[in-house]
């Protein structure tokens, strides 16, 4: 094997252990991001709860000009 191929093989080698890296931090970036969604929605769920105990007519008149 000559010094030129595998040199060749190395660096080959070398981008494709890149590329497996990176795919890996990208997942769990994704794996992240559900989590932060799962919270998020969860959140929202206890919010409306406690909105379901106002009595009807709250807010129905409410001004929002600045």
């Amino acid at each position: 094997m000559s010094h030129a191929s595998l040199a060749t093989a190395i660096m080959g080698s070398q981008a494709g252990l890149t590329r497996t890296q990176l795919g890996v931090s990208m997942e769990k970036m994704n794996a992240d991001r559900g989590t932060a969604i799962a919270n998020l929605v969860d959140s929202a769920q206890q919010n409306l709860k406690s909105l379901a105990n106002v009595s009807p007519g709250t807010g129905k008149h409410l001004n929002v000009s600045a």
